[in-house]
C-alpha cells in the first residue's frame, strides 16, 4: 500500500483529474492512501515543513507544485519519492508531470486558422514554462502556414499576479489589436480573464475577439460569458501513469525515472470561438454547414449546391479564406471528431466509423494515421485509460 501526498490546487480540474487517474490505478492494483495537502501549508511552513509532516505521516511519495527555489533534493534524503506537477519550471532533480505544450500551441493555431482568421494573438505569462512553450508552438504553426504577419502577443503578466488582471496596459492592448482576431490564452483561467475584460469594455466575443483556452476546465469554461472553447488534455491518463511511476520507484528506488507527459487530445468548441471570420457570406455558409455536419459524410459537390457559385470558384474562394482545399478541410475536421469520440466513449472503433459514415475502415485508419501520426486503436491506447 502506498501513502501519497498531493500538494496542489484542488480548485482546478487538472488536479482533480490527476487524482482520478491515481485512484483508478490504485483500484486496479492495491488500495492507496492519499492525503490532499493544501498549498497554504507549503507557503506557511516551506518545503522543510512539508517534509516534516510527510515523515510523521509516513508518506511514500509526494506529488506537488513546487517553487523553483524549493530544495526538492531534500525529499531523496528522507527516502520520499517526489514528482513535480507543472507549476513554473521543470526540475532536473526529480521527475515532472509536464505537457506537450508546443503541440497544444500548434493545435490551437491550426484550429483558429481553420475558422478563417487573419489576425492572431497570444495571452500568457512571461516566466512560466508551459505558457512560453504554448506560445512558441502557436507561433511556429502560424509561421508554417504563413500567418505571422498579423500576430500580436501580451506576455507581461507575472505568475504571482494570477488573480489580478485589471491592467490598464492589457485593456489598451485588447482595444488596440486589429479585429476580428483569434486569441489563444495560455490556459482557461487567462481565457476567462479576457472574456471578463471584453464584457466590461464592450468588446464582442466571438465577433471581435475569438478566445481559446487550454485544459478544458468545465467550471471555468462555463463560468465565462460566453462559454470558453478549450484544448482538452489527457490529464487523467497522466495521473494513472504517475501512479505507475511511483509504484515502480517504490519497488525499486534505482529504477529509471522519466517525466510524465500529458498530451493535448482535442478541442472542445463552445461559443467563444463559434464563428467563421470571413466577410464572404458564401464561404461563411459553407463553413457553418461543414462544422454542423462534421459527424456525417460530406461531399464537395453537395456543398457546392449550397451557394450560387461554380465549384471551381467556390474551391478558389474557400482556399483563399482557409488556406486549405475543401476536401482536406472536411477530412481534418472529421478526423478530429472521430478522435474525440475515441476518447469520450467506449464504443468499438468500427462502430464509431460506421456512425460517422466512414464506410471503408481500412481507408479511415490510413487517413487517421496520416493526420494524427498513429492508428485509431493506438490513439485510444495512448490518450485514454478507459477500459
Amino acid at each position: 500500500m502506498a501513502r501519497v501526498i498531493l500538494l496542489t490546487d484542488f480548485s482546478e480540474e487538472y488536479a482533480k483529474l490527476l487524482l482520478k487517474g491515481i485512484v483508478k490505478y490504485s483500484k486496479e492494483y492495491e488500495p492507496w492512501v492519499v492525503c490532499r495537502m493544501p498549498l497554504s501549508y507549503r507557503d506557511m511552513f516551506g518545503i522543510e515543513g512539508v517534509i516534516k509532516w510527510a515523515m510523521k505521516w509516513k508518506a511514500d511519495a509526494i506529488i506537488g507544485q513546487f517553487y523553483p527555489s524549493d530544495n526538492v533534493s531534500l525529499f531523496k534524503e528522507y527516502n520520499i519519492i517526489a514528482i513535480a506537477q507543472d507549476f513554473k519550471v521543470r526540475f532536473k532533480e526529480i521527475p515532472n508531470i509536464t505537457g506537450a505544450h508546443h503541440l497544444a500551441g500548434r493545435m490551437g493555431a491550426e484550429y483558429l486558422i481553420q475558422r478563417g482568421f487573419k489576425n492572431f494573438g497570444f495571452y500568457g505569462f512571461k516566466d512560466i514554462v508551459w505558457s512560453l512553450e504554448r506560445s512558441e508552438g502557436f507561433k511556429s504553426e502560424l509561421a508554417r502556414q504563413g500567418m505571422m504577419n498579423n500576430y500580436y502577443e501580451y506576455q507581461n503578466v507575472d505568475f504571482k499576479d494570477l488573480w489580478s488582471y485589471e491592467s490598464d496596459i492589457l485593456i489598451e492592448w485588447l482595444k488596440e489589436i486589429p479585429k476580428p482576431i483569434a486569441l489563444m490564452a495560455c490556459d482557461d483561467n487567462q481565457g476567462h480573464h479576457i472574456t471578463e475584460l471584453c464584457k466590461q469594455y464592450d468588446i464582442r466575443v466571438p465577433e471581435e475577439i475569438s478566445i481559446l483556452g487550454v485544459d478544458n476546465d468545465e467550471a471555468i469554461c462555463t463560468l465565462s460569458a460566453p462559454p470558453l472553447s478549450s484544448i482538452n488534455q489527457a490529464v487523467e491518463k497522466g495521473g494513472y501513469e504517475t501512479a505507475a511511476l511511483i509504484d515502480r520507484l517504490k519497488k525499486n528506488p534505482h529504477a529509471q525515472i522519466e517525466d510524465i507527459i500529458v498530451y493535448p487530445t482535442h478541442i472542445i468548441t463552445r461559443e467563444s470561438t463559434d464563428i467563421y471570420a470571413t466577410e464572404d457570406k458564401n464561404i461563411s455558409t459553407v463553413l457553418k454547414y461543414i462544422h454542423q455536419n462534421s459527424d456525417k459524410k460530406i461531399n464537395v459537390p453537395d456543398i457546392a449546391k449550397l451557394v450560387p457559385l461554380s465549384r471551381r470558384l467556390l474551391e478558389n474562394k474557400f482556399r483563399l479564406v482557409t488556406g486549405q482545399a475543401i476536401y482536406s478541410y472536411i477530412l481534418n475536421l472529421r478526423i478530429e471528431k472521430f478522435a474525440q469520440k475515441l476518447l469520450e466513449t467506449n464504443t468499438p472503433i468500427v462502430e464509431i466509423a460506421l456512425e460517422m459514415d466512414f464506410s471503408d475502415y481500412k481507408n479511415i485508419s490510413r487517413q487517421f494515421k496520416n493526420i494524427k501520426g498513429c492508428t485509431p486503436s493506438e490513439y485510444r491506447l495512448n490518450f485514454s485509460i478507459r477500459k
